[in-house]
C-alpha cells in the first residue's frame, strides 16, 4: 500500500478515514477538496486541477481521498490500493449533518482555502445528492473497480468494519 485512493459517499467519512491511515502508514495525504478549493468557495479551472493531480499521482507514494468521478479513471490508472466507503445513504447523512455542527463557521483542514462550513441551499444539495449517490453511481464503480485488477480493492460497508481495519494495521 504506497498509492491509496479513498473513495465513497459524502459524508461517508473519507476524510477522517485518510487522515487516519495517513498516520498509520506515515504516507503523504492529499485532499482533492484541498486542491479543487480556493477562498470562499471558489473552484480552480479543470486544466489547473489536472495539472495539480497529475503532479500528485507522479509522486511514489500517497493517499488521495475524494471522488471528483471525471478523474476517477485516470487516478486507478496510478494506484496499488483502493477503499470503497460503500455505506448507507443514512449514515452519511448523518456524516455530513454532525461534520457541519462541529465546524460551523470554520474551514476543515480538509479543504482548501477559507471555505467555511455553513449550513446553505448548496449544503440542501449536497444532502439530495447523497440519496442519489448509490443509485447513480455504485453500480458505474464497481464496474471501474472490477477492471482495476492491478489494485487491491477493499470495500467497507459500515463504519465499524472501517473502525477494525484500522485497528489491524
Amino acid at each position: 500500500m504506497q498509492r491509496i485512493l479513498i473513495i465513497g459517499n459524502a459524508g461517508s467519512g473519507k476524510s477522517t478515514f485518510a487522515k487516519q491511515l495517513a498516520q498509520k502508514l506515515q504516507l503523504p495525504l492529499v485532499h482533492l477538496d484541498k486542491l479543487f478549493w480556493q477562498d470562499n468557495w471558489k473552484h480552480i479551472s479543470r486544466e489547473e486541477f489536472d495539472t495539480k493531480l497529475h503532479t500528485e499521482l507522479k509522486k511514489e507514494h500517497w493517499i488521495i481521498d475524494g471522488n471528483y468521478n471525471r478523474t476517477l479513471p485516470h487516478r486507478l490508472q496510478h494506484c496499488d490500493t483502493v477503499f470503497y466507503l460503500d455505506l448507507p445513504a443514512t449514515v452519511c447523512l448523518w456524516g455530513i449533518t454532525k461534520r457541519v455542527f462541529e465546524n460551523y463557521g470554520k474551514t476543515r483542514l480538509d479543504m482548501g482555502g477559507n471555505c467555511e462550513e455553513r449550513f446553505d441551499q448548496q449544503k440542501l444539495l449536497l444532502y439530495r445528492n447523497v440519496f442519489a449517490f448509490n443509485r447513480q453511481h455504485r453500480k458505474k464503480y464497481y464496474e471501474m473497480l472490477k477492471k482495476a485488477d492491478h489494485a487491491t480493492v477493499i470495500v467497507f460497508r459500515s463504519r465499524k468494519q472501517i473502525s477494525h481495519f484500522l485497528q489491524k494495521i
